[in-house]
């Protein structure tokens, strides 16, 4: 599976990681929408951290991303600002 972090480039991880992206995922739209900035800042950076154990794609390289994460300095207005862009998936 291919990760986007927000002004830093993709990462390779493998499938089987998706489900504990998506728990970290939850994790941080719900410190997000709890305006928990403790758990915001934490979330955020066991998500970055987590997807960073990848793989780096090559800068000359593009791939459709699975997952898109904010940039690891993103404030938590951002982030919610984020999250409202996002489309729905249900």
């Amino acid at each position: 599976m291919i990760v986007r972090i927000l002004g830093e480039g993709q990462y390779e991880l493998p499938d089987a990681e998706h489900p504990m992206l998506d728990a970290l995922d939850s994790e941080l739209a719900t410190a997000v929408d709890g305006e928990d900035e403790d758990g915001f800042r934490a979330a955020l950076a066991t998500l970055i951290a987590t997807v960073r154990s990848g793989m780096p794609v090559p800068g000359d390289q593009f791939f459709p991303s699975d997952l898109v994460v904010p940039f690891p300095d993103a404030t938590r207005e951002e982030v919610a600002a984020l999250l409202l862009e996002m489309p729905d998936e249900s």
